[in-house]
């Protein structure tokens, strides 16, 4: 024993306590763990009582079926007795009367009666024959009670389900007289009452019914929907069961002919609010089938239009519920009927017909965007103001919330919708008299009224991100204000549009002067300055945040996860699916297709309109459009570049991200009941809008100032912006050239990587050819398109020139940058040369401002058909490919001058340059044009549609259609007219007073768009390829210009002084005193007036204007060398190097004389 064990070495005795035996003496002990012992016992336990309950079960379940069948055979016993008693109570001939028979015979057949029985319902006819010989005397109503009618009603609709339309006449009279007696009988069978009513409606409209049918299916449909006082309740359910059971069916066409007919028994005002109800609470819609929705949409309209009298709010309020369901369908399914069968168009023979909509249900739908239906809108709400004495706010809102669903549904007409509401007037009191508000001055009061417009104008100053977060909360009252407010704004873009400058801020005498009714609605529909400057405050503050805090407004659950690995935060994978439900649910202001950006979107819109109009004739000081208090100028700069890289390294990771998210599998389709071709188009767009959310959330989190500077750039005054341009184009010039901005660095890094410096191999050889080029003069452009086309984008990197004589020669002198300058001015100069003498891709107005030539194509086909070529001819698509080719390939040209710093004496058109900016908003050809711009285009033509303007007497007299002429002509110089739709039926659609606005609206688009339309979008091409379009949009047209030629301020002859290099023996010595011959210079230049001085300074860069941020940016330096000691030779030039070689005058006179002959003369020019 260890001496340190203590107590007993004994085994403890076992104690069996289970009452069982182990006989079993090989079997493990008690102690070893096993299945034996008291776990044991409690399971065997547990195992009897479950048997048990399971026995209590069973005998429980037996006791009950024996009950049901006791039940059912009683039942069943008891209905063969009553059909027993039935048949024989009919089959005795009867001697006191049907009455008396069918007195007896309702108890019976109430309770035999079941509607899968064909006997039973054989008996049903023999009671309805009786009942029917009665006659509708009122006493007859008396032989039952009212339970039993009511009862008889509900056995009537069961059988009526199991039976044929054509077969349920008598029944469904006998029906129809109950429910006119009683209309409550069949509330709680009202919607197979109605649905057995759709099919008799269907069956109209395939067979020939009497006029007495039609009367009777007319009652059926209108009896259950009788008030009753007391009765509202039963009422209301009725009416739901009319709308969702009736009202969705295809195929009422008796109905859809002669809807006067049913509406005479419809109280319009309930059945609105039950669509109300029922879609507010989205119980039922969520069951209803999106065909139906749309079918119960026509029928409503067709319903009111039908009605003898206006309805009020209730009916607008039922409209725009409907429509925000439906705005995807409507409008993908009805932009398919304006696009002219668009898949068939484009080859997709498995177009569904489903999604097309029946010629009544597009009827009724064009009836919402048509003159009728937008006036009878707005007269809705006129006798709704007058009998109220005014137009509340809820009103207002509403009209505003529809508005906007309508423009949603219809983008196709959403000009036609702006225009009709822009015309109306809205009666409003005003003490004791009530007077008439032209729509866009009274929502701006509405607008500039709301409890959001003030808040952002009372913290303008103090500007958080969070009080705009609160604001964009949903909340109904100021989802309510925000309808308002961009109903307003949708108006007010409309009317920047048809507003020329003359009509903008017009004068008090302008205002009371004789004018035509458009121009004085469009006056008087205007703002005042002051009400300017808070409309464009209040656009400013709410715009900011939108772009600077959007990851703090949108939320988080539609981050992409690719946005929180750039970030550096490690978040739980989510799945597509289930991140696109997420971010799909909630809508801006309760609008379904309206979301934050689309807000941003509208006020940036009517933001910009107002700048741009502002650069082109002031009417703000330029400091009332910054917002510099909102960062930190000292570093803005290098802040801005540092997101660009950033956003450069994002957008080189969403290459492959998109990738996967294109291919949308069989799982992921979204089904709807209107075809699967639909619902599949309908699902992209929704994955569409969700990565452009995502996008935007993204670059808002990578580059917020990026985000104001592409699309608030006023904020940030221009000097600034010019210094990021010049950072970014470096910033590319540096990675695209592998840190080597220098031409000749770049030159040794294509040797050396690719193969080091044992000689030029063959791929160096390669790319260093394809950046070489030789051109002979008088042909440069031609030269350089067909050897420098290939290169794309290329073109950013450093090229070589040779220019070539006529023996194909090359000329005297080295490409050190100076060639490049000389190549790239003599392209613009020859390819924008107007006329005969150049290409003719680009024409000039009275001002000399370029903009593409409108007819170059049409132009082109009219020569390809003159030689007999049709459009499937191969020559015919080269010609017009290669045209497009050449435009593209100018617009590189011009980014290549502007990325290298080479400013060029071309002066652009305004309109033309403002599509530069629009290029890099995802489109150049927004709806920003307006009619001033038509001023640089056609002058003749903008002071035409001035005329037409203001014509004060009937435009119908002038006979005048939505279509437009152009004027084309053939080699031999015969001119031929081209007559072309501004709309759909355009030739059909005569220019009225109303539609005048319009008319000059869809002119000045199709000169400005529509017309140079491949001209244009092929150059912002090529000009894209080089210049990122995002750089352009931090610019305004007049910005562009002074970016593209240089500063047209006065030049500023000390800083061309300091920034001049000196060679020869004019180079400045140790001392640093300049030679005599330059003071006399830098005198006769401080002496010249600013033309002069121009003039010199063309003479030596081939530009009469300065770079926008001084001489020191001018590339190659302006340069004077020593032309020698005869003073009778004049001042020569080299361009290409902004070289000027002075002669060494001996006096300021000489010097100036010869200076002055020479730039005057253009004489003394040579290539060094």
């Amino acid at each position: 024993m260890f001496p340190t064990f203590s107590g007993s070495s004994r085994r403890p005795r076992n104690v069996n306590l289970s009452g069982q035996r182990n006989t079993n003496p090989w079997a493990t002990s008690s102690w070893a763990p096993s299945g034996s012992g008291a776990s044991k016992t409690v399971a065997q336990a547990q195992a009897e009582r479950e048997k048990r309950q399971r026995e209590r079960d069973e005998l429980n379940a037996a006791r009950k079926l024996q009950r049901i069948w006791r039940g059912h055979k009683d039942r069943q016993d008891f209905k063969r007795a009553c059909r027993q008693e039935y048949d024989a109570l009919y089959s005795q001939p009867t001697f006191q009367g049907p009455s008396s028979r069918v007195t007896g015979a309702l108890p019976l057949l109430i309770a035999l009666f079941n509607p899968a029985e064909v006997d039973d319902q054989r008996r049903l006819d023999l009671f309805i024959q009786d009942l029917a010989g009665l006659g509708q005397a009122p006493s007859n109503f008396d032989l039952f009670s009212s339970s039993s009618w009511d009862r008889l009603a509900r056995l009537l609709v069961g059988a009526l389900k199991r039976r044929q339309a054509s077969s349920s006449q008598a029944l469904l009279g006998i029906l129809v007289d109950i429910v006119r007696r009683r209309p409550t009988s069949i509330i709680p069978l009202s919607n197979q009452y109605y649905q057995f009513l759709s099919r008799c409606f269907e069956q109209d409209s395939h067979e020939t019914v009497s006029p007495g049918q039609r009367d009777i299916l007319t009652t059926a449909a209108t009896a259950p929907l009788v008030y009753n006082p007391g009765q509202e309740l039963y009422r209301l359910v009725a009416y739901q069961a009319f709308a969702f059971s009736f009202l969705t069916s295809s195929g009422l066409s008796y109905l859809q002919q002669d809807p006067t007919r049913i509406v005479c028994g419809v109280d319009l005002e309930v059945l609105s609010q039950s669509v109300i109800d029922a879609y507010s609470g989205r119980e039922q819609v969520g069951k209803l089938p999106k065909n139906g929705s749309l079918w119960l949409l026509a029928h409503f309209i067709a319903l009111n239009r039908a009605a003898p009298t206006s309805q009020g709010s209730k009916y607008l309020e039922a409209l725009y519920l409907q429509l925000s369901i439906l705005v995807d369908d409507i409008r993908i399914r009805y932009g398919q009927h304006n696009t002219n069968n668009e898949a068939s168009a484009h080859g997709d023979g498995d177009a569904d017909d489903s999604t097309s909509f029946s010629p009544w249900l597009l009827n009724q739908l064009d009836f919402l965007v048509d003159e009728d239906g937008i006036s009878e809108l707005l007269s809705r709400f006129t006798s709704t103001a007058l009998s109220a004495d005014r137009l509340s706010e809820d009103d207002a809102s509403l009209l505003a919330g529809y508005t906007l669903v309508l423009l949603k549904c219809f983008p196709s007409h959403c000009d036609d919708i702006r225009m009709r509401l822009f015309q109306g007037d809205i009666t409003t009191l005003n003490y004791a008299s009530s007077t008439s508000v032209p729509s866009v001055k009274y929502f701006w009061k509405a607008a500039s009224n709301t409890e959001i417009f003030k808040s952002i104008m009372q913290s303008k100053a103090q500007q958080q991100p969070t009080s705009v977060v609160t604001l964009l909360r949903p909340e109904p009252i100021r989802d309510q204000e925000w309808w308002t407010i961009l109903l307003f704004l949708e108006l007010y873009n409309f009317l920047l549009r048809v507003t020329d400058d003359e009509d903008f801020l017009p004068s008090e005498t302008q205002l009371l002067s004789q004018q035509s009714p458009v121009t004085s609605r469009i006056r008087l529909s205007g703002l005042s300055l002051n009400e300017l400057k808070q409309l464009i405050n209040f656009l400013k503050h709410l715009s900011f945040p939108l772009y600077y805090n959007l990851p703090d407004i949108l939320p988080s659950a539609s981050r992409p996860a690719r946005l929180n690995n750039l970030m550096g935060i490690n978040s739980d994978k989510t799945s597509p699916r289930k991140e696109e439900g997420k971010s799909t649910q909630s809508w801006f202001a309760g609008i379904i297709g309206m979301d934050v950006l689309s807000l941003r979107a509208t006020t940036t819109a009517t933001m910009r309109s107002l700048y741009e109009r502002d650069s082109r004739r002031r009417f703000l000081p330029t400091s009332f459009w910054l917002m510099t208090s909102k960062f930190d100028m000292d570093s803005f700069i290098s802040a801005v570049v540092l997101e660009e890289q950033q956003k450069d390294q994002m957008e080189e990771g969403e290459d492959d991200s998109d990738e996967d998210d294109s291919d949308i599998d069989a799982h992921d389709t979204f089904h709807t009941y209107t075809g699967q071709r639909l619902s599949r188009a309908a699902h992209i767009e929704r994955r569409r809008r969700l990565r452009r959310v995502q996008r935007e959330q993204l670059l808002a989190q990578v580059g917020p100032k990026l985000e104001i500077l592409r699309n608030m750039p006023f904020v940030i005054p221009f000097e600034v912006r010019v210094q990021v341009f010049r950072q970014f184009v470096h910033l590319d010039k540096s990675k695209r050239r592998g840190g080597h901005v220098d031409p000749d660095r770049w030159r040794l890094l294509v040797i050396s990587g690719e193969g080091g410096f044992n000689g030029v191999t063959p791929r160096a050889r390669e790319i260093l050819d394809r950046h070489s080029a030789r051109v002979k003069r008088g042909q440069v452009f031609g030269d350089a398109y067909e050897q420098f086309y290939s290169l794309g984008d290329g073109l950013k990197e450093p090229i070589q020139i040779t220019f070539v004589d006529q023996f194909d020669q090359p000329e005297a002198g080295i490409d050190g940058g100076g060639v490049t300058k000389e190549f790239l001015t003599s392209i613009t100069d020859e390819a924008f040369k107007p006329g005969s003498d150049g290409h003719n891709l680009f024409v000039t107005n009275s001002q000399n401002l370029l903009y593409p030539n409108p007819t170059a194509f049409d132009q082109l086909a009219e020569s390809l058909r003159y030689y007999k070529y049709s459009e499937s001819d191969a020559r015919w698509r080269e010609s017009m490919t290669d045209l497009a080719k050449r435009y593209e390939f100018l617009g590189r040209v011009v980014g290549k001058c502007m990325y290298e710093g080479i400013l060029i004496d071309k002066s652009f058109a305004g309109f033309f340059l403002l599509k530069w900016s629009a290029s890099g908003h995802g489109s150049m050809f927004d709806h920003r044009i307006n009619l001033n711009d038509l001023r640089d285009l056609d002058p003749e033509l903008y002071q035409g549609l001035i005329n037409l303007k203001n014509y004060p007497g009937d435009v119908l007299d002038l006979s005048l259609d939505f279509t437009v002429t152009d004027q084309v002509s053939d080699p031999l110089g015969k001119v031929r007219t081209i007559t072309r739709p501004l709309y759909k039926n355009g030739e059909d659609m005569p220019v009225t007073n109303a539609n005048r606005p319009l008319y000059i609206s869809y002119v000045v688009n199709h000169r400005l768009v529509a017309q140079p339309y491949r001209q244009t979008r092929a150059f912002l091409k090529g000009l894209g390829a080089l210049i990122d379009p995002a750089w352009l949009s931090m610019f305004n047209q007049s910005e562009l210009q002074h970016l593209v030629g240089g500063d047209s301020s006065e030049i500023d002859v000390d800083d061309l002084r300091r920034n001049t290099q000196y060679s020869g023996l004019y180079a400045l010595g140790d001392d640093g005193i300049e030679h005599p011959t330059i003071q006399m210079f830098w005198q006769v230049m401080q002496a010249f007036k600013d033309s002069e001085r121009r003039e010199v300074l063309k003479y030596v860069t081939s530009t009469p204007r300065a770079p926008l941020l001084g001489f020191s940016q001018l590339s190659p330096h302006f340069s004077i060398r020593d032309g020698g000691t005869d003073e009778n030779r004049l001042p020569s030039t080299s361009t290409c190097v902004n070289l000027l070689k002075l002669p060494r005058y001996s006096s300021k006179k000489t010097l100036k004389s010869k200076l002055l002959y020479a730039i005057q003369s253009g004489a003394g020019f040579d290539l060094s």
